[in-house]
C-alpha cells in the first residue's frame, strides 16, 4: 500500500507538489494521470525518497521507502528506462543490481525471461532501442518480487504486443494483491488498464475515482437525430427539460431525452429518421475536461495558427 498524507513539495517559487493526499491500495491496478507539469513525476520520487518533501509524508506498507532494510523486495520503480550503464549488457546490469541487494542470480534469469529479453539479454544495454529499455526497466523493477510496483509511463516506446503484455501483466499482478501504480499520458490505456485512478492537475489532487465512476460520469444524454424533417420533429420534441439545437439543416443535437423516447416520438408523429445515435463523451474528453484549468501549457487552435 502508499500512502500520501499532505505532500507538499517546493523548489524556490515554484510549488511542484500542493498539499497531496491519497492511498493506492492492493489488488487493484491505479492509474497517475495528469497533464505535463502536473507534479506527478515529482510525486513518485518524493514517494521513493528521492527528494525530499517540503511538508508532508509518504509511506510504502507503512514505513517511508529509505526505513525498509530491503526496499527492492517492497517496491519496485521505473522512473527512468534510460537510467543503466549503457556500456553494461542487460543481465550484466540486472546482475549487479542483484547482488548489491542480495538477490539470487536464478532470479535475474527469470525476470529476463518474463519480460521477453532472452535474446538480446547479454547485448549492451545502450544500444537498446526505446521499447527494449522500457522492458529492462520494467525487469529491473519486479528484481525483487516488491509487493508494491510503481511504473512511469511503462508502454512508452513499445509495440502493440509489448503494450498488451504490460497491460495484462499488471493486470495479474494486481491480481496476486499486490500494489499497483502506474502514470500514463494515454487515456486509453488507462481505461484498459487500469482499476482506480488518481488524477493531479498544477500539483493538487483533482479526482480520487475509480475507472467506472468516471465512466459513468462521462456519459451523455445528448442523441444526434438526422432527419428530413427536422423542424416538424423540433416541434414534437419541445417541452420542459428538452433542448433541441440544429447542426446542419438535417440533423438536431437533443438533450434531456433517450434515443427511444425520441423513436416513439418520432414515429408516432409520422416524422421519418435517417440516424438515432446515442452520443458518448470519451474518457479522454472527461479527462481534459477535470484537467482544464491545471494545463500549464496551452496550444493556439490551428485554425488561428494558419489564419495568423
Amino acid at each position: 500500500m502508499i500512502e500520501v498524507e499532505g505532500l507538499t513539495k517546493r523548489y524556490g517559487d515554484k510549488l511542484a507538489v500542493d498539499d497531496l493526499t491519497f492511498t493506492v491500495r492492493p489488488g487493484v491496478v491505479t492509474g497517475f494521470l495528469g497533464p505535463n507539469g502536473a507534479g506527478k513525476s515529482t510525486t513518485m520520487r518524493l514517494i521513493l525518497g528521492l527528494d525530499r518533501p517540503t511538508a508532508g509524508t509518504a509511506r510504502v506498507n507503512g514505513k517511508a521507502y529509505s526505513e525498509h532494510p530491503a526496499p527492492l523486495g517492497e517496491v519496485g520503480a521505473l522512473l527512468e528506462a534510460r537510467a543503466v550503464h549503457t556500456s553494461r549488457s542487460a543481465y550484466n546490469h540486472l546482475r549487479a543490481m542483484a547482488l548489491t541487494h542480495g538477490i539470487p542470480k536464478w532470479r535475474v534469469d527469470e525476470v529476463i525471461d518474463l519480460v521477453g529479453l532472452g535474446e538480446v539479454a547479454r547485448k549492451r544495454a545502450g544500444a537498446f532501442s526505446l521499447g527494449m529499455g522500457q522492458r529492462l526497466g520494467i525487469a529491473a523493477a519486479l528484481l525483487g518480487d516488491p509487493e508494491v510496483v510503481m511504473l512511469d509511463e511503462p508502454v512508452n516506446g513499445l509495440d502493440p504486443e509489448g503494450v498488451r503484455w504490460v497491460r495484462e501483466f499488471l493486470r495479474d499482478l494486481a491480481a496476486e494483491g499486490r500494489t499497483v501504480f502506474l502514470s500514463s499520458h494515454l487515456m486509453s490505456e488507462m481505461q484498459l488498464t487500469a482499476d482506480h485512478l488518481i488524477v493531479m492537475g498544477r500539483g493538487r489532487l483533482v479526482a480520487d475515482v475509480s475507472v467506472h465512476e468516471l465512466t459513468d460520469a462521462s456519459r451523455s444524454t445528448t442523441v444526434r437525430v438526422r432527419t428530413p424533417d427536422a423542424g416538424h420533429l423540433r416541434q414534437v420534441l419541445a417541452g420542459d427539460g428538452v433542448a433541441v439545437s440544429s447542426q446542419p439543416p438535417d440533423v438536431l443535437e437533443v438533450r434531456g431525452l433517450t434515443s427511444e423516447d425520441i423513436g416513439r416520438r418520432a414515429a408516432a408523429a409520422g416524422v421519418v429518421l435517417f440516424e438515432l445515435v446515442p452520443q458518448q463523451v470519451s474518457l479522454e474528453e472527461t479527462f481534459m475536461e477535470l484537467t482544464r484549468d491545471a494545463v500549464e501549457y496551452h496550444a493556439r487552435p490551428s485554425s488561428e495558427r494558419i489564419a495568423a
